[in-house]
């Protein structure tokens, strides 16, 4: 097997002359015969000056460079797409394919034995565990790191939970204009990705269960020096990992390590894109998330890690009191601690490795858990016949067995047009119910779910209703919301069915979502619609990345994955 410099040589019909050639190149980089000769790893560096969360990416690489050096290879950095949530347009999931494929390619088309993967803003994790799943060319991910905390008029503030609260705050009319730019300059102080257990968070602490990445790596704030030296003994890692060969992403991510992911996901409060990310990194290696076995490790499972938006604190907190290692002595059985990790230890010596910190109150006992039952809760019922997924540990108590009047949004357009308007029919009893909004109806699925309280109704002082839809919604956000309805409305889901004024149950304890019309109603419905049974979603776009997409992406319970890119993937309707 070939290896270094050697490995993957580029094609002119001669391959002495093509390594010939490509060393008289790099030689023009300063590099001597001695570090020619070397492993190689590779570094994907996502910096970009659009993306925030990645501000600390060049002192990373730098400390990565350095930690593979120490262990005697030979460090190669090489740019790919950076993906940051607030300047992704039309929103960061449709990017998200793009940059695997990028990310896969890159790791495939240029020689390297092993290779660190530097993320964190909310897609970027995702496709790099997409890509190395592909590539099969050992791993390490190095997250960026959360930010650290605001502070405004004595309180602790987080992007972007508190962006939230605080902008609904605004909407009601509790904050005027001059305070709310003030509040606007002290939510993201640092750079690193959101300090709540967002999406960011959340897939940086499934990495780091799913041991591909080092202990700790998911909580150390971007700022600090622990940072560094973590991304340092990354690159140490990955020069072992180059000469050994291994162990390659397909031996980490197994039924097992993602059974583990499942698990934490529930026990950290964690965003509920968590889920769609893991499924589309399962299909990569021939698995598939099992969203019944999901909710029923949610029923046994607990959430622990006291964090926004489920609970108080922010990741820093979570980072001091022991990270996702004293999280693990908390699930203790309930993980499969057998599993191995890029360092080449198990779960189970990393978990007896864990700090204990006297006092803390982050981490909690499963005797004291800040929720008796996991994050997030499955759906089925005739609105969603593949599932639907709510986050019940952000939702509000009242609200989780509740049947109301539906008020219809046929697109994210129409919604922003009627939301506000004083004449809009809509009570806080009701039901908001947003569709075309999923992977191929938006497209892109974007985080739309989170529908604003009508203003009519914040000023009013409600602060939460029942939402459905067939979007994604922020892992930062919070309230009694209904996402993933699949099959989405756009690819002929029953959510293309309802009319304002239908009344919709939710019954959480159920696990059901039921539109309570009649099933011969609906057939009638449905027959109605013939050919405009998309009407409300966007045009199919006719060339590019887009046209790709549109004809390509597969539905939230596999992961919005393209069809060609997952094995023995079967792409009918």
């Amino acid at each position: 097997m070939t290896s270094g410099m050697r490995k993957g040589l580029t094609s002119y019909g001669d391959a002495e002359f093509s390594l010939f050639l490509r060393k008289a190149f790099i030689k023009a980089m300063g590099l001597s015969d001695d570090a020619l000769s070397r492993p190689v790893v590779g570094i994907a560096n996502t910096f970009s000056d659009y993306n925030a969360c990645h501000g600390n990416v060049p002192k990373l690489v730098e400390a990565i460079k350095r930690g593979v050096l120490l262990a005697g290879a030979l460090p190669m950095e090489f740019p790919t797409i950076s993906i940051h949530e607030s300047f992704a347009h039309p929103t960061s999931m449709f990017l998200r394919n793009l940059m695997a494929m990028d990310t896969e390619e890159m790791i495939r088309a240029q020689p390297m034995d092993a290779v660190v993967l530097v993320g964190g803003c909310d897609k970027t994790i995702p496709a790099q565990m997409m890509a190395c799943a592909s590539a099969g060319v050992p791993t390490v991910i190095v997250p960026v790191g959360p930010m650290l905390v605001g502070h405004y008029q004595g309180e602790q503030l987080g992007a972007c939970t508190d962006c939230r609260r605080l902008w609904g705050e605004h909407r009601g009319g509790r904050i005027d204009a001059q305070e709310i730019e003030r509040i606007n300059e002290r939510l993201a102080p640092t750079p690193g990705t959101c300090m709540v257990m967002g999406t960011a968070s959340t897939m940086a602490c499934i990495v780091e269960i799913m041991g591909l990445a080092l202990p700790r790596s998911a909580t150390i704030p971007a700022t600090h020096a622990d940072r560094l030296r973590s991304a340092e003994a990354s690159g140490q890692f990955a020069a072992a990992m180059a000469v050994n060969g291994g162990p390659k992403p397909s031996q980490l991510m197994t039924k097992a390590s993602f059974r583990n992911a499942m698990v934490v996901l529930q026990a950290i409060g964690g965003s509920t894109n968590g889920l769609v990310h893991l499924a589309a990194a399962a299909g990569r290696v021939g698995l598939k998330i099992d969203l019944r076995e999901f909710d029923q490790l949610g029923r046994e499972v607990p959430v622990l890690v006291d964090l926004k938006p489920s609970g108080r604190h922010y990741m820093e907190h979570f980072h001091w009191a022991g990270g996702v290692p004293r999280l693990m002595r908390e699930l203790g059985g309930l993980l499969e601690l057998d599993a191995p990790t890029v360092t080449g230890a198990t779960l189970r010596e990393v978990m007896e490795a864990a700090e204990d910190v006297a006092g803390q109150d982050v981490i909690r006992p499963r005797s004291q858990p800040i929720y008796p039952s996991g994050s997030m809760a499955v759906l089925y019922g005739n609105l969603a016949p593949r599932g639907a997924v709510i986050k019940q540990s952000a939702a509000s108590a009242s609200l989780m067995t509740h049947t109301g009047r539906a008020v219809v949004f046929d697109s994210v357009e129409d919604m922003a047009l009627r939301i506000d308007d004083p004449a809009l029919d809509v009570n806080a009893g009701d039901v908001l119910v947003l569709r075309n909004a999923g992977p191929v109806g938006a497209p892109g699925m974007p985080e739309a779910g989170y529908l604003p309280i009508p203003r009519k109704l914040a000023v009013q002082g409600v602060k939460d209703m029942v939402r459905i839809s067939d979007a994604r919604m922020s892992g930062t956000a919070f309230g009694t919301v209904v996402l993933h309805i699949t099959p989405e409305a756009a690819a002929g889901g029953p959510l293309a069915l309802v009319r304002s004024g239908d009344l919709i149950t939710l019954d959480v304890p159920a696990r059901r979502i039921e539109l309570l019309v009649d099933e011969a109603a609906l057939q009638a419905r449905r027959a109605a619609l013939g050919a405009g049974a998309t009407a409300g979603a966007a045009p199919a776009p006719d060339r590019g990345y887009a046209a790709l997409f549109h004809r390509s992406v597969l539905q939230a319970d596999e992961g919005c994955d393209f069809d060609f890119l997952v094995p023995g993937c079967d792409a009918s309707p």
